[in-house]
């Protein structure tokens, strides 16, 4: 019997979510588990993985109680752990080139939160991009570049959190193909050898998005601006939940869980209403190859497909999503559609930007609104943020640092990482030494 409770919840998610009683979740699911996922299932992988591990076959950088874990739920039930703490950043080309406040602002929330991380100065390109715009490489190539990285993280003893939804999906599909296919790591082995490394695989594959819903609610303990009015509209990005899906992080109080709960979730539990629109499950327009070969159709379906339905039927105020190409495609595209005349400027900010600002970080230094197309001072004005005062310490900042009347403003202090890289032969000796002689 459904008690009134009930009743009143389901009136107020079928406000909220309208177009959510026109999608056949069947349907949905079938797209997701069996078009997408690999034949062999999150379950399969993992036994897999344990069994290499226990023939020497490959190390396994597992997730240790200094990590802090949070075991949360995934698309096939099974459970995930996310570490917290003693996180080794693996970011990402496109955040750091064209959206530079989205890695700050990661870094910035890890500092509120007293996070201990490494932002690793030796990290690699995934080469991700390479592949999916152009398909020019191979497996053994790409199979090599993930585990370079990763062993980057198990030698030094952080376990890694990915930044990029494209590196996250790509790492996925290698990990997946490195523990199914012997071939593969049979002609790997020899090349990391020779860069007197080994096939190190870690236990779980993490997005900072998951990280950052896992620690949203502590970190919305912190929030400065009131958010009760604001309607925002959210995009998961495709690599982060379409190219791999079983291990995406799915939680019954996000949207009963029926959609994944990074960045939907950290969003809602800094108080802003989740608005719901009809296209929220297509791709945002980026792409990879037709991003290069056909721009046009990649900005005309950004504006059209996904940033005119979250205005006109979920009203949103911002739209907040999770991956470099998404940000990047939802923002910048809007200026094109105001040549003819599509004036919607729908600020456009990843979560991580979003919540380092509603906790009060500097919107110019840290979220560095002003590398955005559209205009993001006019939201956060809304919700209080004292946008005029920010821009005036900000360009003065600048000017003293013109005129060397001021110094660099670091997120940690400088050399104090590259002073861990300096001490880690000696660790890379001992488990190398150790290691050799066992085997």
């Amino acid at each position: 019997m459904v008690t009134q409770e009930e009743k009143k919840l389901h009136e107020e998610i079928k406000e909220a979510f309208p177009y959510a009683d026109d999608v056949d979740w069947n349907e949905v699911y079938q797209r997701i588990i069996y078009r997408y996922s690999t034949p062999h299932g999150l379950q399969h992988i993992k036994e897999e993985l344990y069994k290499l591990e226990d023939e020497g076959e490959i190390i396994v950088h597992h997730i240790k109680p200094n990590n802090n874990p949070v075991e949360v739920q995934t698309l096939n039930g099974m459970p995930k752990k996310i570490p917290t703490t003693k996180l080794w950043h693996h970011k990402s080309c496109g955040q750091c080139g064209h959206i530079p406040g989205y890695p700050t602002s990661v870094f910035w929330v890890m500092n509120k939160l007293e996070i201990d991380y490494l932002d690793e100065p030796h990290q690699t390109s995934c080469t991700g991009w390479n592949y999916h715009a152009s398909g020019a490489s191979n497996p053994v190539a790409l199979a090599g570049v993930y585990v370079r990285n990763m062993w980057r993280a198990y030698e030094t003893g952080y376990f890694p959190l990915i930044h990029c939804g494209t590196s996250f999906g790509h790492y996925k599909e290698v990990r997946n193909m490195i523990i199914l296919h012997k071939e593969i790591r049979d002609k790997l082995r020899p090349i990391m050898r020779k860069l007197d490394m080994d096939i190190v695989i870690p236990e779980e594959v993490v997005h900072y998005s998951e990280w950052l819903y896992v620690m949203s609610k502590k970190a919305a303990q912190q929030k400065k601006y009131n958010l009760d009015n604001i309607k925002a509209a959210v995009h998961t990005p495709c690599h982060v939940y379409k190219l791999v899906p079983e291990d995406t992080v799915y939680d019954p109080e996000v949207f009963q869980g029926r959609r994944p709960a990074a960045p939907s979730g950290t969003v809602q539990n800094f108080g802003a209403k989740l608005v719901d629109y009809s296209t929220w499950w297509d791709c945002c327009g980026f792409g990879f190859r037709h991003i290069l070969t056909e721009r046009e159709f990649s900005r005309s379906f950004a504006l059209f497909k996904k940033v005119i339905p979250a205005v006109e039927e979920g009203n949103a105020d911002i739209f907040v999503t999770s991956d470099t190409g998404c940000v990047t495609t939802l923002d910048k595209s809007q200026w094109a559609g105001k040549a003819h005349g599509f004036n919607y400027n729908l600020p456009v900010l990843a979560d991580a930007q979003f919540a380092a600002i509603m906790m009060g970080a500097d919107p110019y230094k840290i979220g560095q609104i002003h590398w955005h197309a559209t205009d993001v001072e006019g939201f956060l004005r809304r919700v209080g943020v004292p946008v005029d005062e920010y821009k005036e310490q900000f360009l003065q900042y600048l000017a003293d640092l013109r005129e060397g009347k001021a110094q660099p403003e670091y997120l940690y202090k400088p050399h104090r990482k590259i002073d861990f890289y300096l001490a880690l032969p000696d660790r890379v000796k001992w488990y190398k030494g150790e290691q050799a002689v066992q085997k």
